[in-house]
């Protein structure tokens, strides 16, 4: 299973490097019980955020950099240390996976990622943590790899069961808010007019990249759902399989 936090759910997105302490612990609580109660494989992605998200944009504009790198990974690595340590202390056995020192991109796509690495910490009941990050780009020199963009490439490569893509909205919204309850690769060809994007600084492409992302792994016969990761509980609810927020599937 794969579990992915938005960094609009564990950071104040308008701020920068600023991050919701209370949510990041209260999550680590929710998956802890999970983990208590399940044998079940998880494998944890986070968003970065106001952490990674201010100084890629500023570097995206310029062209990257080393140095532009090396402070947008160090923001990105910030947070997602705030998060081991927060499912550590809860009792959650948590490693950090860095896309950077773990994935391979060409113009944007992922085309190496160390999977076995992976498959190793899940059968040794550790949870595996991995994050929005800048990667190293063949084409590029480097590019930013979204959270959104791992889940993907993550639930094919690992053959996974159940994706979940927490956000801090109740899930897909139409034109008029309220919660779009199914989506499917052919509802999404006149549903994708209403979905409106991100507000805040954004370099991922807000709501609409991430369901286009996740309509791509429906064809494959992968569902997924978006839900609010932000109201207590729901994070558990997801975990242990029930209906909450948007499902996307391919029928």
């Amino acid at each position: 299973m794969i579990l992915k936090i938005g960094g609009s759910v564990i950071t104040e997105k308008h701020a920068v490097s600023k991050a919701k302490r209370e949510e990041i612990d209260r999550i680590a609580h929710e998956i802890a019980q999970f983990k208590i109660n399940t044998t079940e494989a998880l494998v944890l992605v986070h968003g970065a955020g106001s952490f990674g998200h201010p100084q890629a944009m500023k570097w995206v504009n310029e062209g990257f950099d080393a140095q532009g790198v090396y402070l947008t990974h160090s923001a990105v690595k910030e947070l997602n240390s705030m998060v081991l340590d927060s499912l550590n202390r809860a009792g959650v056995r948590a490693l950090p996976v860095h896309p950077l020192s773990s994935c391979l991109l060409e113009n944007g796509k992922i085309v190496d990622f160390q999977i076995e690495k992976l498959r190793i910490m899940l059968d040794r009941g550790i949870l595996p943590v991995l994050h929005g990050d800048v990667v190293i780009d063949r084409l590029k020199g480097a590019a930013v790899l979204s959270g959104d963009r791992i889940i993907p490439y993550l639930a094919t490569a690992m053959n996974a069961s159940k994706i979940g893509a927490g956000s801090n909205v109740d899930g897909v919204l139409d034109n008029k808010g309220a919660v779009i309850k199914k989506i499917t690769p052919i509802s999404f060809v006149d549903i994708k007019k209403q979905i409106s994007g991100a507000a805040a600084t954004d370099v991922t492409g807000g709501m609409l990249s991430k369901v286009s992302e996740l309509i791509e792994l429906a064809k494959n016969g992968i569902s997924s759902r978006i839900f609010n990761a932000s109201r207590k509980g729901m994070v558990s609810k997801f975990l242990y399989g029930e209906d909450v927020g948007t499902l996307i599937s391919d029928k």
